[in-house]
């Protein structure tokens, strides 16, 4: 099964979702692409994904066009706010899904509010990836 989840930056909500659907399951090809990716995997996503064992220090931010020759099984958007368009990929698709949540790097306040937004937001995005993920293997595994 490969998966590729689609944003637009690469530095957040992709990378979370890409680093649950690998702890879930190793033996799923998950990547994650922006269509404008940032310069590195923001650092509030590195500290509340160790907080619970999933280690993204070695992911970075990469471009939709590294995969666009490429097939996969799914394609999952996951832009949610009025303001962002999600990418289209173009490329050679079986499934494409889209599974939104807010920008937690749209959060104001103090340093704790933003880490509360970026821990609301993984646990949402755990919340809908493992339920993506067990319907998917009912079907298709």
């Amino acid at each position: 099964m490969k998966i590729l989840i689609l944003c637009t930056g690469n530095s957040c909500r992709s990378q979370m979702a890409e680093g649950f659907l690998r702890a879930f399951d190793n033996k799923l090809e998950v990547y994650s692409a922006g269509t404008n990716p940032s310069k590195a995997v923001h650092p509030n996503a590195i500290k509340v994904m160790a907080e619970i064992g999933i280690d993204l220090t070695s992911n970075y931010p990469k471009s939709v066009n590294e995969f666009l020759n490429q097939t996969f099984d799914y394609i999952i958007t996951v832009c949610g706010g009025a303001k962002e368009s999600c990418p289209i990929f173009t490329g050679n698709v079986k499934h494409r899904l889209h599974i939104g949540f807010d920008d937690p790097d749209e959060a104001n306040g103090s340093d704790e509010e933003i880490i509360q937004e970026f821990k609301r937001i993984r646990d949402e995005i755990l919340r809908d990836f493992f339920a993506f993920y067990l319907k998917m293997k009912k079907h298709y595994i």
